[in-house]
């Protein structure tokens, strides 16, 4: 069982829905979503140093290669990030597999009907060419960046963050940062377990991720991140 269920009971259900149509963007945090248990054994996976590829986007082309990134302006350049390799994974780490599962779960039945009825909208990957890859565990690190972009793609209806930062700093940087109504700024802090869904369409959804302080170099920003589509 990943999900709190205290967290779904019917009436917590219905203050979420009520706090995402009166949120600008439209979005909610939920705190302690998740098991916690079985989130520290995800967090262990995920410490493997061998287990991450660096991925850069600019504004023109996703997934650019070392030379194309060279040939990029750095105001072209809007991700620089590292993404978990799954195969890499499960090959070095038997214990892989409840990082795979959670992954699986946020793609499952149980959770995407969550979604549908937070959102009142049906969420499926029935069209989705290959649901994999997305949902994925990211991570950044003190050079590493999310440049102010927007994640509304025709028919994307929900984007979701899972923060997976144990005791993280109050000064370390690495908080969500929407564009807010009438461009003020709203930013929201990388908890553990805390999950942020929201509205990728909606008015003031364009975000980044602020900067990790030098300070804390030898830090990880650890989440998940999952699109999803409706019919």
């Amino acid at each position: 069982m990943w999900l709190n269920e205290e967290q779904l009971i019917d009436s917590r259900i219905v203050a979420y829905r009520e706090s995402l149509l009166n949120s600008c963007p439209h979005h909610i945090v939920i705190d302690n979503l998740l098991d916690e248990d079985r989130l520290d054994d995800v967090i262990k996976v995920l410490q493997q140093p061998h287990d991450w590829q660096t991925q850069k986007h600019t504004y023109s082309a996703l997934y650019v290669d070392d030379a194309q990134w060279e040939n990029t302006t750095a105001e072209q350049r809007f991700v620089q990030r590292d993404v978990w390799q799954r195969a890499t994974a499960s090959s070095n780490n038997t214990s892989a597999d409840i990082a795979q599962n959670l992954l699986s779960f946020l793609r499952g039945d149980e959770f995407m009907s969550l979604l549908s009825r937070i959102f009142n909208v049906t969420i499926t990957d029935m069209n989705v060419e290959d649901p994999d890859i997305n949902s994925n565990y990211f991570r950044l690190g003190a050079t590493d960046f999310v440049e102010l972009h927007a994640d509304d793609s025709p028919g994307r209806e929900i984007c979701m963050l899972l923060y997976l930062n144990k005791e993280w700093h109050n000064n370390a940087g690495g908080q969500l940062t929407f564009i807010g109504e009438n461009n003020q700024p709203m930013s929201i802090a990388p908890l553990y377990n805390r999950c942020v869904l929201f509205d990728p369409s909606s008015k003031g959804s364009e975000h980044w991720v602020e900067k990790l302080n030098a300070e804390y170099t030898d830090e990880y920003r650890y989440n998940v991140t999952s699109w999803y589509w409706s019919e």
